[in-house]
């Protein structure tokens, strides 16, 4: 399975988002599943990248091409995209995978997640999507959306589209064991009628 995994870039995180990053990345190559990623060589998809190079795992980066600077790029990808801008970088991530898992990350991260599950939500894929929730990173933006649920700014079932999970190995179970959701979910042609 090509499972994409989104996360921070920065270095000056707690010692416990590096371990939880590693640890999936070391899990997927053992599982023998391919990393999709970001193509970076700092912050926490580096830590899994590294993870998974330790397995000899296969590993996807993909990222546009004025990020080919020295010490930026992970060296060790099995294979490299260049895309010419962020949001080809993001669709070719989105189209070479089957699975989401986005480690704790700022505003990069969060983009792509709130991407992915809207996609999700209107039907144009059925992909499993996974929180990493390490530290509770994640609690307050759950918080937030079901805020907005009960609020009625979103569908109470657009917060059964992803699941919030508290290790690499219940992340990773959820993505591997999730059904498709494509049946289930209105698609845009559905309000037409």
């Amino acid at each position: 399975m090509h499972i994409c995994v989104y996360g921070a870039s920065g270095s000056q995180l707690d010692r416990a988002y590096f371990d939880a990053a590693r640890a999936l990345g070391r899990l997927l190559a053992g599982s023998g599943h391919t990393l999709v990623f970001g193509g970076g060589a700092g912050g926490l998809m580096g830590a899994c990248a590294e993870g998974a190079a330790e397995r000899n795992g296969d590993i996807y980066g993909i990222a546009p091409r004025f990020f080919d600077e020295p010490g930026i790029l992970f060296p060790r990808c099995s294979r490299f995209l260049f895309t010419e801008t962020m949001a080809e970088r993001k669709s070719a991530m989105e189209e070479a995978s089957e699975a989401f898992i986005a480690l704790p990350g700022g505003i990069g991260t969060f983009e792509e997640f709130f991407e992915t599950l809207t996609l999700k939500q209107l039907g144009r894929h059925g992909k499993p999507i996974a929180l990493l929730n390490t530290l509770d990173y994640y609690a307050p933006l759950v918080d937030m959306l079901e805020r907005a649920a009960e609020g009625g700014f979103l569908s109470r079932s657009c917060l059964e589209l992803f699941a919030l999970c508290a290790t690499p190995e219940e992340a990773l179970r959820h993505v591997c064991t999730a059904p498709e959701r494509t049946g289930s979910i209105r698609r845009l042609t559905d309000y037409n009628k």
